[in-house]
């Protein structure tokens, strides 16, 4: 058999090449520092432009009511804030909720001082939340008190509501990962006869899959097999045939307007994590178009609200699925060869499975193609789902201070083991000094009832401290007075910015490593790789804090700081990532991406406090990089620094341990390298007279 790979005037990188060969060598290597460039700038410029300071913007509530006063509460709302609209009856604004055209209903009292508000946490807790903080206002200035109904609750196993957003997720992973490694291992592939069937066959099984761990696993998902198939089906095809249009059009570059489009703005626009109406916008219309988006909502239709409103975004998948296949045919027709694909006619002809892996036969490919990306989706769709999906406060640290304070803490013990974790301290400034230095989340301080806390420690375990502590005071015939120590800054209301500098930094380490074992085979050497990733870091760095402090306004500050660890997190991250890509290649990005960054977030208490996320993954948080990294971020916001010196100490530690290991990675090689020549220069026996 004839090998079908055109080599002709190909020079190996780092070979004496003149001229021309160089300059392209040259491009080639500032090439492979852009990508990652582009990649972690367009991320996490939009996420942190975006949710750093969101403020709701047009949300659209209801009055329940007729006639003048109803208008005047209406018109008592915010207006930038608001889109207030009045109904007739509470049955009309419970339909209008369940097709989720409003987040929130007031229906003033008829008779007495109570209010009503209802909501639709089905349709997205933190949308729901904002929604009830517009309407109060009005019911206060009316003297009013104020009862919650939610007419679309979650259900038990799902409290957070995170179904959606990582069934969704996974859906855009299982349509957007395989095709970049199929254009190296298996181009033929890419024909549309022979995609097509291939793509149904994989959309069933990786929906299944998906339905399979938030279902019977997990937990959160309960029953809808058959349309959670159908809806995962069309959304993995849509985004699958997308993505192969962008393939044939932009070759290897395919990865950057995929990314753009699934998550770069499908994430914000999707409104599965944080409402679009708190966002700019231009989101808000990208969520009626977008795959992503309609993937969530088309989800969050069939298993919280019985159907309804599924078909305008299954017609949006539809529209993506359509369009993309027609222009893959028509491309297919008329277009040229894919670019940057290999000159392959006979797909026997051994090829690498993996970018930078050896030349690997058809079968081994086809096995390689399949379970890479499943191996992505299912730690993706299960770590995270396992983590997030029902938060349950475990073992609050807290004190109390005061009076009789032995008394109250021995009570608290006794009434909620296992919810509090309860200590005493001498004085209040010994209490602030424990926040300060996060080893506490509240202070509950006696007679006056006043409970200290910090919202820059964690609004989500600021809120928990809050409802459990609130009726401890009411039972002591006291209002328990809220006061926070270290308040988020204008710039940061979600408390989100720590998460997203930590999880920038994580990033750039690990991606540099995996662009380089894919586009630079020739440098094998860790000395080799040591000035490029140093580099890396500290110009990544460097960038990083020009973006978020300079272009966008996020953070403020702290620039000596934020440079000086990040630099540090990055580069120790890229040298652990090398142990691993220069050994097993990038089939090893699986693993990294577990340690480094799926339990990171839950162990980092960036989103969801540590305290509500199961056991195990507290017990990581003094030893992975993330939670180190958004500790630090964090400290230096709003702490003055302190912790600092002991997640540099885990960085220091993950730094060393991977320069190490690199060290031995290059014994091994040329280890291998001498036995490899060894047997390529044994001569053979001679053959035998016959």
């Amino acid at each position: 058999m004839e090998a079908a790979i055109d080599t002709s005037g190909a020079v190996a990188p780092g070979s004496d090449a003149p001229g021309a060969s160089r300059r392209e060598h040259l491009i080639r290597t500032v090439f492979l520092f852009v990508i990652p460039l582009l990649m972690v700038t367009m991320m996490f410029a939009t996420y942190m432009a975006t949710m750093h300071s969101p403020h709701p913007r047009d949300m659209p509530v209801a009055v329940v009511g007729s006639g003048a006063p109803a208008q005047a509460i209406a018109d008592g709302l915010d207006p930038a804030a608001t889109d207030a609209r009045l109904v007739a009856t509470r049955d009309e604004a419970v339909e209008l909720l369940t097709d989720r055209e409003i987040t929130a209903a007031l229906i003033p009292p008829a008779g007495g001082q109570q209010a009503t508000v209802l909501t639709a946490m089905a349709a997205g807790a933190g949308q729901a939340g904002v929604a009830q903080q517009l309407l109060a206002p009005v019911a206060a200035a009316n003297g009013w008190s104020v009862a919650v109904e939610d007419v679309a609750p979650l259900p038990a196993g799902d409290m957070a509501g995170i179904a959606v957003l990582f069934a969704a997720m996974g859906m855009m992973l299982a349509g957007y990962v395989p095709l970049s490694m199929m254009l190296m291992a298996t181009p033929h592939l890419l024909r549309l006869r022979r995609f097509l069937p291939l793509a149904a066959g994989w959309s069933a099984v990786t929906s299944t899959v998906i339905w399979l761990i938030l279902g019977p696993l997990v937990g959160a998902v309960d029953g809808h097999y058959l349309t959670f198939l159908g809806v995962g089906m069309l959304a993995t095809g849509a985004v699958g045939l997308t993505q192969l249009l962008f393939t044939k059009v932009f070759g290897p570059l395919a990865i950057l307007p995929g990314m753009l489009l699934y998550v770069v703005f499908g994430m914000p626009a999707s409104g599965l994590a944080m409402s679009t109406h708190v966002m700019p916008g231009f989101f808000q219309v990208l969520h009626g178009v977008l795959p992503l988006p309609a993937a969530g909502e088309a989800l969050r239709a069939i298993l919280y609200f019985d159907g309804r409103g599924l078909g305008g975004h299954l017609l949006v998948l539809a529209a993506w699925l359509a369009g993309a296949l027609l222009l893959s045919v028509l491309k297919e027709r008329g277009g040229p060869a894919i670019p940057g694909a290999p000159p392959v006619t006979d797909p026997d002809v051994p090829m690498p499975a993996l970018a930078g892996g050896p030349p690997r036969s058809k079968a081994f490919r086809y096995a390689t193609i399949a379970a890479f990306p499943g191996s992505i989706l299912v730690v993706v769709v299960g770590l995270m789902s396992f983590s997030m999906h029902q938060p349950q406060p475990r073992d609050i640290p807290v004190v109390v201070v005061g009076p009789q304070s032995e008394q109250v803490a021995a009570g608290l013990r006794t009434g909620l083991t296992g919810l509090l974790d309860v200590t005493v301290a001498g004085s209040v400034d010994e209490a602030l000094d424990r926040l300060h230095r996060q080893e506490i989340v509240a202070a509950y301080v006696l007679p006056t009832s006043t409970l200290y806390s910090s919202s820059g420690a964690g609004l989500s375990q600021q809120s928990m401290v809050r409802q459990i502590f609130q009726p401890i005071a009411a039972a002591q015939q006291t209002t328990l007075t809220m006061t926070d120590v270290a308040p988020l800054s204008a710039t940061d209301t979600g408390g989100s910015n720590s998460l997203y500098v930590g999880m920038s930094w994580i990033i750039s380490g690990f991606l540099i490593m995996s662009v380089l074992r894919g586009g630079a085979p020739h440098l094998r050497r860790f000395r080799q790789f040591l000035p490029h990733l140093a580099g890396w870091a500290i110009g990544m760095s460097a960038w990083l804090w020009f973006l978020f402090d300079v272009l966008i306004g996020a953070v403020d500050g702290h620039a000596l700081a934020l440079i000086g660890f990040g630099a540090a997190t990055i580069f120790a991250v890229s040298v652990v990532t090398g142990v691993f890509t220069r050994t097993v290649g990038l089939a090893a990005v699986v693993p990294v991406m577990v340690v480094m960054m799926m339990a990171g977030v839950p162990a980092s208490g960036g989103g969801l406090s540590v305290y509500m996320v199961p056991e195990f993954f507290r017990a990581l948080q003094d030893v992975l990089p993330l939670p180190a990294a958004v500790d630090t971020a964090r400290s230096l916001f709003y702490f003055d620094g302190a912790g600092v010196g002991r997640n540099l100490l885990t960085i220091t530690i993950w730094a060393l341990a991977g320069l190490l290991l690199n060290l031995g990675v290059d014994r091994w090689l040329r280890r291998r390298e001498k036995d490899t020549a060894a047997t390529d220069t044994v001569p053979s026996e001679p053959a035998m007279a016959h």
